[in-house]
């Protein structure tokens, strides 16, 4: 009787306030969540997984000696796909970093990244991580991590130094914004271990390369980096 009244009680409230589409806004039907069916097929995949000296590896080409990097999605501007970092960056829907992590992680786990010990996700400053709540880039890492069975370490990279966001900086004035804001603890956990260093966004690489630089120096790690999207802006 419980069960009826409240599948009763969803489904009233879903006609008076119907979930939709992060992309199109059009209604999403009972077995789809997030993204409509066609919204779903059509989202902008990189595939970077699948080929080794692919743009965001050449990011890092004689900057940072990473393994292997990828990205989902590509993020252009004027894209109606932007919203979906929006919505997890600026709106608490923790639930699309999760459904963005856990594509990550399938897309990961068809390609020679998949040998991963542990995740880290890029800090937040507490300042910024008070006032959002919570770290998007934990969250999607969470994803990448159910999906791999990997475990997120989330108290090996701190953020000491709060800087402003990098959004609107020139290519040089990120990498100035980011150096030396980082510092890694417990050193000893991630010694000759394969680490998957995870963002949101990745554009110059600035902030990944601070933050996988300090890892490097924690040990003979092997590092990897993997975003939900890439952009070139």
């Amino acid at each position: 009787m419980i069960s009826f009244l409240q599948k009763y009680a969803e489904s009233f409230l879903a006609l008076l306030y119907p979930k939709l589409c992060l992309v199109c806004e059009s209604s999403l039907l009972g077995n789809e969540d997030i993204l409509c069916t066609p919204c779903r097929h059509s989202l902008p995949l990189t595939h970077f997984h699948l080929s080794e000296g692919n743009p965001v590896e050449q990011i890092f080409w004689g900057r940072l000696p990473v393994h292997r990097a990828t990205s989902l999605l590509y993020f252009d501007k004027g894209s109606a796909y932007n919203r979906l970092i929006h919505h997890l960056k600026y709106q608490g829907r923790k639930d699309v970093g999760l459904f963005l992590g856990k594509l990550l992680g399938s897309a990961i786990l068809s390609s020679s990244l998949s040998s991963i010990d542990y995740i880290v996700p890029v800090p937040l400053h507490r300042a910024k991580l008070h006032r959002r709540g919570f770290n998007q880039s934990q969250i999607i890492a969470e994803g990448v991590g159910e999906m791999l069975g990997v475990e997120v370490l989330t108290d090996i990279l701190s953020r000491k130094v709060y800087t402003p966001t990098q959004t609107l900086r020139k290519r040089y004035d990120r990498w100035k914004n980011v150096e030396g804001i980082f510092e890694c603890k417990h050193q000893d956990i991630i010694n000759r271990k394969h680490i998957l260093l995870i963002d949101d966004v990745i554009t110059t690489g600035a902030t990944m390369e601070a933050a996988g630089s300090v890892l490097y120096s924690a040990g003979d790690v092997l590092l990897s980096v993997a975003a939900v999207c890439y952009t070139n802006i």
